[in-house]
């Protein structure tokens, strides 16, 4: 099986070299970066499969890092953060963040995070995209089940590993309403723990993708007290 590659970057390269040591003995391959600058260039010129970053770095910051490694990319990318608040961690999450992980982090975690990621890119992500025919047809939506592509007025949308998941669910399941925990347990693959502001953020952000006007949203809406789903045309 072909190594994965994973870009490690944070100003402190203790932490880094302890992160590379640890995915090393799980049998990854890690690039090293110490700001963003350095992050956006290893990102755009290798063959990088997962980013883990931390926020706080010179020269460019981890989120403006993630923002615009997510204009040409869709890997994986999860942010390391001292700051743990919610609204920390909805903001790394809103500006293109797939995962949060707040330091001091556990080990067997950080693992544990990197392995599901990366199950859901090589599954869902563009790596094994293969040819099908099976079309779901939804007013201006369109989504292929086999190929896993959203179009939106025919022109595909461009979405994370995660959110693939997302539509995934939600595509196939037209005017089922999903509470948030479910969403999280089906596409995190772990039980759901403070899990609704982690799925608005996602939620939030497909509808800006989909949505002639996001703000009053025709397909993906909420049902206050319940959860999400994609009306059905």
């Amino acid at each position: 099986m072909d190594k994965k590659y994973i870009l490690v970057v944070d100003d402190d390269r203790t932490i880094v070299r302890a992160i590379a040591i640890l995915l090393e003995k799980e049998g990854y391959s890690v690039l090293c970066a110490y700001d963003g600058l350095e992050a956006l260039d290893a990102a755009m010129n290798n063959a990088v499969q997962l980013i883990l970053i931390d926020v706080m770095m010179p020269k460019m910051n981890g989120l403006s890092a993630v923002m615009k490694i997510r204009e040409k990319r869709n890997i994986p990318i999860i942010v390391l953060s001292a700051k743990s608040e919610d609204t920390d961690k909805v903001l790394g999450l809103s500006m293109g963040a797939d995962d949060y992980v707040t330091k001091p982090f556990n080990t067997m975690e950080l693992v544990a995070r990197v392995r599901s990621q990366l199950r859901r890119y090589t599954s869902l992500g563009d790596i094994n995209s293969h040819m099908g025919t099976n079309i779901i047809s939804n007013g201006r939506l369109s989504y292929n089940t086999d190929e896993r592509i959203l179009k939106a007025d025919g022109d595909p949308v461009r979405l994370t590993a995660t959110e693939t998941k997302i539509v995934d669910l939600l595509m196939r399941n037209l005017g089922r309403i999903f509470p948030a925990e479910e969403i999280y347990r089906r596409v995190w693959n772990e039980p759901a723990y403070a899990a609704e502001n982690t799925v608005m953020v996602h939620i939030r952000r497909i509808r800006e993708k989909i949505e002639l006007n996001p703000k009053e949203p025709e397909y993906l809406k909420v049902v206050w007290g319940i959860g999400y789903k994609i009306e059905k045309m």
